[in-house]
This record gives structure tokens, sequence and C-alpha cells, in this order.
């Protein structure tokens, strides 16, 4: 990687997950392999370039591995890593946070106060 990480663990983590489409792309990749086009199908509105340096970046740090397939066509498959499955847990607490403490719908709690 160009730049070190930072010394505190939840910097490390929300440079690593930095913006939207990261956490999306391992939400997806907790329910197995998916290839390149699977992954922009489950994620409307993403563009591929930016879908491909999020897969690199996580290839780099060792969150995903890339396996190419010597087949015609070519298929490429992109698989959570141990540490990448590991991140199920904190998919599951921010989940369980938004339920009891985020609104659906409407305007956040207090905001009309």
């Amino acid at each position: 990687m160009e730049h070190p990480l930072p010394e505190c663990p939840i910097a490390r983590f929300l440079t690593v997950l930095d913006g939207p489409w990261a956490t999306l792309i391992v939400r997806e990749l907790l329910t197995g392999p998916k290839r390149f086009t699977e992954l922009r199908a489950a994620l409307p509105g993403i563009s591929p370039k930016t879908l491909s340096s999020r897969l690199r970046r996580f290839v780099l740090i060792g969150l995903v591995t890339r396996t190419a397939y010597p087949e015609v066509p070519p298929r490429v498959e992109y698989r959570l890593t141990p540490a990448g499955t590991r991140l199920q847990v904190v998919f599951d607490a921010m989940a369980a946070w938004a339920e009891q403490d985020l609104p659906r719908t409407g305007s956040a709690r207090g905001a009309d106060r």
C-alpha cells in the first residue's frame, strides 16, 4: 500500500472500509464468492471503475482473494478471506444498531423538536 495505516484501530477500520461502496461490496461478498458482473448487478449505481478500484484495494489489504480461472471466456471470482469473513460480526452489530436506533422513514428523531 502507498501509505501506512493509522495507529488507532477504529481509524484503520474506517480507512480500509472508506465510503458506502466499500461496506456494501463486503456485504455482498459475505453471502459467498461473486463475479465482477454479479457484484455490479447487486450494487446499482456503482461504476465499474469504483468497483474495480475497491476490489483491488481489498485484495492488497488481504480482505478479498481474486481467483482467475483458465476458461474461455475467462472467469474471475472474488471471495472474502478469513479476515474479511470476520467482518460479519461487525455488520451484524451495525444492522442491529440501525434497526433499533435509526428510523426507516421520515426525519431523524428529535429533528422536529
